[in-house]
């Protein structure tokens, strides 16, 4: 049983968007609306290309493949601004996903957060969905070397929460941040999410287990 996997875990870790918050298909809009000021239609291979990229990775690609003249903070702070209002107001958490935070807190389980979003963006969603009170860490891939699928943000919540990356059970739901916490030595659960449908297949190769939403685990 799916449940099983929680099993002997100390710590909950989660990516965000697709994960914990139903927020992917805000960042295709981004993507098109951002380089529309450019000239450019977004090619269909951008998502699969930039999937797992930390934020300031996928500033750098932008500005390299479509010769962008602003400088990588200006861009950043382009995209900042344009997605914080969308999880202020348009985005929500996935199915089930409040109820599994408390049943985490309620059973004295750590939680952390390991997403490829800046900072001012995690803060907005979780002040949006009050939900700081029920995660321990939040950290993003611009504080570690190298984006998923590295292992490097995972081993890095794992040790602020100070537990053996044997002890998590990683929720993510596209296949660069199912590998990153199987290289970090954790088991993954693969999340259901609208955007990644064309990847379930692989979701299911490469994860530990899977679940449309998080009552299946409850």
């Amino acid at each position: 049983m799916i449940k099983d996997l929680l099993d002997g875990k100390r710590a909950i870790l989660f990516d965000l968007d697709g994960t914990l918050v139903d927020s992917m298909w805000m960042w295709k809009q981004i993507d098109i609306e951002f380089l529309e000021r450019f000239g450019y239609d977004c090619p269909d291979d951008l998502q699969k290309v930039i999937e797992g990229m930390s934020f300031s990775e996928t500033a750098v690609y932008f500005k390299e493949r479509f010769e962008i003249p602003w400088s990588l903070d200006e861009i950043k702070a382009c995209w900042t601004q344009m997605s914080i209002d969308k999880y202020r107001y348009e985005v929500p958490f996935k199915e089930g996903a409040l109820e599994f935070l408390k049943y985490c807190k309620e059973h004295g389980i750590r939680t952390g957060i390991a997403t490829s979003n800046a900072r001012d963006m995690v803060d907005a969603v979780i002040e949006s969905l009050h939900m700081g009170e029920y995660l321990d860490v939040i950290t993003t891939a611009c504080e570690v070397k190298a984006g998923k699928p590295e292992p490097d943000i995972y081993l890095e919540v794992a040790k602020r929460l100070q537990v053996d990356p044997t002890e998590c059970l990683v929720f993510e739901d596209v296949p660069a941040g199912i590998i990153a916490g199987k290289r970090a030595g954790m088991q993954v659960i693969a999340v259901e999410d609208d955007f990644s449908k064309h990847m379930k297949p692989e979701k299911l190769e490469l994860a530990d287990g899977f679940i449309e939403s998080y009552f299946d685990i409850l």
